[in-house]
Order: structure tokens, then C-alpha cells, then sequence
């Protein structure tokens, strides 16, 4: 069943994508126009794109963590324990060795932002946070 509003006949539409086809199967950018396409990653940008991050892992510096905490929990889940973020981490799909470490922390603790929770995830001696 048509609606009548295409705006193109199906021979056309046909048409276009036999033109389009060895575009689309080139594997390289199709765009005429060099501005048009993505930029390459920075080399000081973070390396989210190698998968998970977890504290304690071969790429987890402060600043990866941090960024993944806050892309993961945003601002609406502080302050909190880390009961609390356990929970927000799970419903929000979080790797399970991000929750776990979480978890891990001390349940007295109440960590007032993103920066202080990833402060304790990554320091060396131990996994200590903010009141």
C-alpha cells in the first residue's frame, strides 16, 4: 500500500541506489567535501574506544575513569555511598568490573561527585574516599 507522499517513483529510487551502491561499498569516507567527514581521535583524547574501563586496569588513569564514571552516572546520582552507585551503576548497564569496584569501597563513605568516587577507585594505596 502507497501513502502518496514519496517524493520519488520507485524506478528512480531504484535508479539511486544502483548509483550510490559502489559509494557505499568503497570502505572509505563517501563525502565529496573534506569538511563533511568525522575527525580522527586527538592523541590526548581518552581511550574509551579500547572497551571497559575499570579501575586497576592496563588503561585506567584518573582521567579515563573519571570520564566513564560521568558518562555512565551523570550528575543527578551524588552524593551517594557506594551502595547507592552500585545500584545506579547496574541500571544504567555499567561493565560488571566498573560495579564490582565500586562495591568494593568503603560503605561508610559518601562520595560528593564524580571526581572524588574516581579519586578513590584509582589511588594506589588503597581505595579510600571522601566524607
Amino acid at each position: 500500500m502507497q501513502r502518496g507522499s514519496d517524493r520519488l517513483s520507485v524506478h528512480r529510487d531504484e535508479e539511486m541506489k544502483h548509483e550510490l551502491q559502489g559509494l557505499l561499498r568503497s570502505g572509505h569516507p563517501t563525502r565529496t567535501e573534506e569538511w563533511h567527514d568525522p575527525e580522527p581521535t586527538a592523541d590526548d583524547d581518552p581511550e574509551i574506544w579500547r572497551g571497559a574501563v575499570a579501575p586497576g586496569g592496563a588503561h585506567a588513569s584518573l582521567e579515563t575513569v573519571r570520564l566513564e564514571l560521568a558518562r555512565i552516572l551523570g550528575r543527578g546520582s551524588f552524593p551517594a555511598s557506594p551502595s547507592e552507585l552500585t545500584g545506579a551503576l547496574r541500571r544504567k548497564n555499567a561493565p560488571e568490573d566498573l560495579v564490582d569496584a565500586v562495591r568494593d569501597l568503603p560503605r561508610s563513605t559518601r562520595y560528593p561527585n564524580v571526581q572524588a568516587l574516581a579519586e578513590a577507585l584509582t589511588s594506589p594505596g588503597g581505595q579510600e574516599g571522601s566524607r
